[in-house]
């Protein structure tokens, strides 16, 4: 499954709408404006959220979080000892850790699972100016969680300014 994201989908405040392969609208990123911290909702197309997206407050590196429900679901944030490429660790609340690297400012980077590919995210295949895809390899992956897992790692590696 292929989804297409808008590349300013991280203003803080501002709407966006992550469509299928077909053009179809399938998720609605919702940037809350006015709050303490960022946050955004990744809603279904009746408007239900589906995965709520906050920085972590008062942590001592940069952290996202993502909740289903109410209820944690993952934390991510850089990976300490990441010298040759960015390098992001998704921890589940089961204990799984997913992991990210690559080009994330350049949107060229992949999403793992004990070596295992689980997405890829790129610029490549497409033709449309400031979109990105999120190519969802394994066919009993979560798309919301994957969406959400590459909305936070480019938030974070903006907020850093970090070059590859």
């Amino acid at each position: 499954m292929r989804f297409l994201v808008r590349d300013r989908i991280l203003g803080i405040g501002d709407d966006w709408w992550i469509e299928d392969e077909h053009g179809r609208k399938v998720f609605l990123v919702d940037g809350k404006a006015m709050r303490l911290r960022d946050t955004f909702e990744l809603k279904d197309t009746e408007g239900r959220v589906l995965i709520d997206i906050h920085q972590k407050m008062f942590a001592l590196r940069d952290t996202m979080l993502i909740e289903r429900e109410g209820e944690p679901l993952a934390r991510i944030r850089r990976k300490r000892l990441s010298l040759l490429r960015n390098h992001y660790r998704v921890s589940l609340v089961d204990g799984t850790e997913l992991d990210v690297s690559g080009k994330i400012l350049d949107r060229e980077f992949a999403v793992e699972y004990d070596g295992e590919l689980l997405a890829v995210i790129s610029r490549r295949w497409l033709s449309v100016r400031d979109t990105y895809g999120v190519d969802v390899v394994r066919e009993d992956a979560d798309p919301a969680l994957l969406i959400a897992v590459a909305v936070c790692v480019i938030h974070l590696a903006e907020k850093e300014g970090q070059e590859d």
